[in-house]
């Protein structure tokens, strides 16, 4: 690759990597929060629910960044946008580290580390806001290979943030935590001073209307169906747990979440005079929320699923070792572009087809070679997922501006929290209950769990206890030797797992027959290419 040449402006190549160390920042704080929340219930005694409240803070700020962001960053500029997630990452800091004391301040405490992650997330949330089109505008004719090499920084910021939680285990969880400002100094002077250039959207003078033409009615009731079950699925318990009344959950509640995404779509309809928008978009859009619930729904698992099948030592170390690989392969998107002649949606059904296999290859995994093999099958699969996509938008819209990329991230985002990461979630307990009650009805009656697991209409079921199934894992890594019937509920939890990754591994089938339509799609008009605002296409990236 050569930036100076491929790059718009002169300062191209330092807006690109000050855009990596945003992500990374973003990347090391994930990576690192994931690793102390132990600390968390440890230190203050909280329950395993506002351990996930807390967690899912990080997710619900992620999307209010982004979504916000992606609207007004044509309209106020990248480099304000850049300065206010800067800020926002350091005051998140600060309202962190308020939390302090022992189980006696647990509630302060969980005040301080609810809205410090929160507001971690909307800057992480803002900042990609800014990266994903900053670096289409600054790389037009080659988005998919910088957009690749741009996210390689989460990947590379997951692997940091284990190593920090192996390596400083013992140190200071505010010490752990505090080692992502770090990159988040660096990425503040290296967007310090620059001038940024305006995105092709932003040049031509586009209104909000216009941006949201291609979008329209069909893109628009993606994003806010989404938005509905994000606040009736995530949202509301959380605000359950934080305030201590079930009006969130309730039926009423529900009718607040139909108001507010009925409300967006219908605006989304004013501002653009009704318009129905692209199919490509709509289509695009329903992918990749397909995308967040096989990457990052199936990551929020696999460290989990892979440890109970091996060893928990054995899962974290395949965990770091994905990370690494997904970090090194977005490095090469451009070599299988131009050289294999892909183009991004061949890229895509590829991998589509390689995540189907590796998913597979997982389920049956039965030694820690057989799993390293496996995983990076999986690992190549997804890599070139989320940045390849946000490429495709940017090619095939440039007069969305940053407008169609935030939402897309958005819905990745949002799709993991109310589909990958809950069905999945799901999937483990539906298909380990059925394994341990066709095996032993009795053994099932006494280790079911009280509470049922429920995801969208499906029907209720009840998994395995967590408590007992911890003891007997707890057992096996302390190497006793487990009863007959600890033997046969061990056993179920770990068919259930192969049978939730045999069960993930439909999503990639579908979206590989969603690429495949595309691909006849793009053959029939003459090939896959960018094009411009004017409607011209752009014969330097002409790749079938």
């Amino acid at each position: 690759m050569n930036i100076k040449e491929d790059g718009l402006t002169p300062n191209a190549g330092r807006l690109l990597w000050a855009g990596f160390m945003a992500i990374l920042a973003a990347g090391i704080g994930f990576g690192v929060r994931g690793g102390i929340m132990a600390n968390w219930g440890s230190q203050f005694g909280f329950t395993g629910g506002q351990l996930g409240q807390i967690a899912g803070a990080g997710l619900q700020g992620f999307c209010f960044g982004i979504f916000i962001g992606g609207i007004i960053v044509d309209k106020v500029g990248y480099g304000k946008l850049v300065l206010a997630a800067f800020l926002v990452h350091i005051v998140s800091a600060f309202v962190t580290f308020g939390a302090s004391g022992d189980v006696t301040a647990s509630a302060a405490a969980f005040q301080y580390l609810y809205w410090g992650t929160f507001i971690f997330a909307v800057a992480n949330g803002t900042l990609e806001a800014v990266a994903n089109p900053l670096v289409a505008t600054l790389f037009p004719k080659n988005r998919t290979h910088y957009l690749n090499i741009l996210h390689a920084s989460w990947p590379a910021g997951l692997v940091i943030g284990g190593i920090i939680g192996w390596t400083m285990g013992n140190v200071s969880w505010k010490i752990q935590l505090g080692l992502f400002i770090v990159p988040t100094i660096i990425y503040g002077i290296m967007f310090l001073g620059q001038k940024m250039p305006k995105s092709e959207a932003s040049e031509k003078g586009l209104s909000m209307g216009s941006m949201f033409k291609d979008i329209g009615l069909l893109g628009g009731a993606v994003g806010c169906l989404l938005i509905v079950l994000f606040i009736k699925d995530a949202l509301a318990p959380n605000l359950t747990l934080l305030t201590g009344s079930d009006f969130f959950v309730s039926n009423s509640f529900l009718w607040v979440a139909l108001i507010i995404g009925g409300g967006l779509w219908a605006t989304i309809g004013v501002i653009t005079k009704g318009s129905f928008g692209h199919w490509l978009i709509f289509v695009l859009f329903i992918t990749h929320a397909l995308v967040g619930a096989v990457e990052l729904g199936t990551d929020s698992w696999i460290q989990n699923i892979t440890g109970n099948i091996l060893t928990p030592e054995q899962g974290k170390i395949l965990f770091v070792f994905t990370s690494m690989l997904m970090f090194a392969l977005r490095f090469c998107a451009d070599f299988i572009e131009k050289k294999m002649k892909l183009s991004p949606i061949g890229i895509l059904l590829v991998c589509s087809v390689l995540a189907f296999l590796g998913l597979h290859m997982v389920s049956n995994i039965t030694t820690f070679m057989g799993a390293m093999v496996a995983l990076g099958v999986y690992a190549l699969g997804k890599t070139f997922f989320w940045p390849t996509m946000l490429a495709v938008v940017g090619d095939r819209f440039p007069q969305s501006g940053a407008v169609a990329m935030s939402i897309m991230g958005g819905i990745g985002m949002m799709s993991t929290g109310v589909l990958g990461g809950p069905g999945l979630g799901y999937a483990k307990d539906r298909f380990a209950g059925e394994a341990l009650e066709s095996q032993n009805a009795a053994l099932y009656t006494e280790y079911r769990a009280e509470a049922g697991s429920k995801f969208l209409t499906l029907n209720e079921v009840n998994g395995i206890d967590g408590a007992k199934l911890g003891d007997i894992q707890a057992k096996l890594a302390a190497g006793t030797e487990l009863t007959a019937d600890e033997s046969t509920v061990n056993q179920a939890s770990i068919t259930g797992d192969r049978e939730t990754l045999k069960a993930d591994a439909y999503i990639p089938a579908i979206m590989a027959i969603i690429y495949i339509l595309l691909l006849i799609y793009f053959k029939a008009i003459g090939g896959y290419k960018a094009v411009k605002i004017d409607g011209t296409e752009e014969e330097e990236y002409n790749v079938s």
